[in-house]
């Protein structure tokens, strides 16, 4: 599993190479944000998860960030990051703006349909648009904290639980292993 990781995510020089990275690079090159193990992974992925929900292009920046403070994998968090993309963005906003207003004790009201693009040119559409979003205010900004809170957590959770079954089954294995050819079994 973490052999998998590890091909899939980039290395140092990939950082240290690229000439945009290259003035924060005794940051970035720092080797716990590059280490791979059960807490920066687990770390990683609530970071990521907790920054996917920051709207714009601000959620790798935020990653990265959270990332350097906690000393945590960070090509891992920034992938962890992509959850979000134009497909899943509305339903989890909704889902956000849902647990919002039922947080702030408004129900099923308080909602209101996006404006349609028929009939507007792009920049009056935009306005519209921001309009509507400012419109959704507390419920959506409450319901982004409380859902990416919940889906930080669980990612962590998660994370943690499955590679410690996987060391299990691991060390299970290497003692079988040993018990047949009689030798040392290792760690329980």
């Amino acid at each position: 599993m973490r052999k998998r990781l590890k091909r899939l995510l980039p290395d140092h020089d990939a950082v240290r190479d690229n000439r945009w990275l290259r003035p924060f690079a005794s940051t970035l090159l720092h080797p716990r944000l590059w280490h791979l193990n059960r807490h920066s992974a687990a770390g990683a992925v609530a970071i990521g998860l907790f920054c996917g929900l920051i709207p714009g292009p601000l959620q790798m920046l935020g990653a990265a960030v959270g990332c350097v403070l906690l000393r945590v994998n960070l090509p891992l968090a920034l992938i962890t990051t992509l959850y979000t993309n134009p497909l899943t963005i509305v339903p989890l906003y909704f889902a956000a703006f849902g647990l919002g207003n039922l947080a702030l004790g408004n129900g099923g009201d308080g909602f209101t349909a996006p404006p349609e693009l028929v009939g507007m040119d792009l920049a009056g559409w935009v306005a519209a648009l921001i309009g509507w979003m400012s419109g959704l205010g507390k419920p959506l900004a409450l319901g982004l904290v409380m859902l990416s809170a919940s889906l930080s957590a669980t990612g962590y959770l998660v994370v943690k639980g499955v590679w410690r079954f996987w060391l299990i089954r691991q060390w299970r294995g290497r003692q079988g292993r040993a018990q047949r050819k009689g030798g040392p079994a290792g760690p329980p």
